[in-house]
């Protein structure tokens, strides 16, 4: 895109602001905006209004494969599992963009230290989880690993370093996170320098279509996956691939399914899998009504009592079906960094919006969605905070009781 094409656009889309700096910057710097104008999802931003999240009613309780249900079917669904990964059916994706800020750790958060008297990375320790599936299978799947921006570099260098935790190196494939621009609270585009724009990562409903623009569907096609286990770097207890939870899912017919945990009060802070107008729905713990939260049955559990762990089932035809309908954004108010008068103003209270999709909009899209229940001190170990509840202190404890050498 040349001047006056980036003129010309941003004028008739009320963002000719993003031009204040034009004059000041070298041919590089120029050549690096304009790129970034040419690549603006405008629409984004200029459907504010139409981007309302949707409100929950008509909710109702989700059946669920009880830890009871597995524990008597176990045989049956691990059988299954283990033969779609030893077709080369199956592959993971990592969601791994976020830095370890709230650790007090300023790197990808995945080379977090989990490790006491030895070094052990949060990446490492789910490696470790994925080398137990693939000893049963005996074969590698692949691993698609998303970054962002910020970490890509130091994520690949991590992997490099660590000569890829022992897997092979031709299934680990690394994708860098789209992003989307962020505004004010009138739809005014920042800057975040004077020659780029204030771009931030299109939240985790954006996995598979930034996998996709990546080009990796390539692989994905090459390879013949069908299914994709996709999960957060947070959790170092993830079981990854779990074949049980494979064949749970693809003798049940759903097109997706979840991990869950049961809560353990009516107020954790964990989304609740549900049925909203008899499809699948997950709830956030903040939209979720205090009367139907704290709501129990005649056997005094929770009627919704399914907490989600990130850690997901999607069937890559139905994704590929429901791509053409794009997920809802949700707007974010965040205090953003922005040029302003020429200067970089840093705020300390939200100022405008992020846009992000979320993962919770495309278990909905999938239409059915198995919850599969798993314990929560074997499978559920956050690592969010530095002390206190789902903290580093937490996680540790957990890995101990589960075995592993800190």
């Amino acid at each position: 895109m040349d001047f006056q094409s980036a003129k010309n656009f941003l004028s008739r889309h009320g963002q000719m602001h993003l031009l204040d700096y034009y004059e000041e910057l070298t041919d590089e710097q120029r050549g690096i905006l304009l790129n970034e104008i040419e690549k603006l999802n405008i629409s984004v931003v200029e459907n504010i209004n139409s981007n309302a999240e949707e409100r929950t009613g008509n909710l109702s309780p989700i059946p669920a494969r009880s830890l009871d249900d597995i524990a008597i079917n176990k045989k049956s669904y691990e059988e299954a599992g283990l033969k779609l990964l030893r077709e080369n059916k199956v592959g993971a994706v990592l969601l791994a963009g976020g830095q370890g800020t709230r650790l007090g750790f300023d790197k990808p958060k995945g080379t977090f230290n989990i490790g006491i008297t030895r070094k052990l990375s949060i990446f490492e320790q789910q490696m470790n989880n994925i080398k137990d599936v693939t000893s049963l299978a005996g074969r590698c799947f692949p691993l698609f690993i998303m970054t962002s921006d910020k970490n890509n570099g130091d994520t690949i260098a991590f992997f490099k370093e660590n000569n890829y935790f022992g897997y092979p190196e031709d299934k680990i494939h690394f994708f860098i996170q789209d992003t989307e621009p962020a505004c004010d609270f009138d739809g005014k585009i920042f800057l975040s320098e004077k020659h780029r724009i204030a771009l931030s990562p299109n939240g985790n409903g954006g996995w598979y279509s930034s996998l996709i623009s990546s080009g990796l569907d390539k692989v994905i096609r090459k390879e013949g996956i069908e299914w994709l286990n996709v999960y957060g770097v947070d959790n170092v207890l993830q079981r990854i691939c779990d074949p049980a939870f494979l064949g749970a899912t693809y003798l049940s017919g759903c097109a997706c399914s979840s991990k869950v945990v049961k809560k353990t009060c009516a107020e954790e802070k964990v989304g609740v899998l549900c049925q909203q107008n008899g499809k699948p729905c997950i709830v956030e713990y903040y939209e979720m009504p205090a009367e139907l939260a704290s709501l129990r049955g005649g056997d005094g559990e929770l009627v919704y009592r399914y907490g989600v762990i990130l850690n997901y089932l999607f069937n890559v035809g139905a994704l590929d079906r429901t791509l053409s309908n794009k997920l809802p954004y949700h707007l974010a108010k965040k205090a953003v960094k922005h040029i302003k008068d020429g200067k970089l103003v840093e705020p300390t209270q939200p100022n405008g919006y992020k846009f992000e999709t979320l993962v919770v909009d495309m278990v909905k899209m999938m239409g059915s969605c198995l919850a599969y229940e798993v314990e929560r001190e074997r499978e559920f170990a956050p690592v969010k905070n530095k002390t206190g509840a789902d903290s580093v202190e937490s996680a540790r404890a957990l890995l101990i009781k589960n075995g592993v050498s800190l």
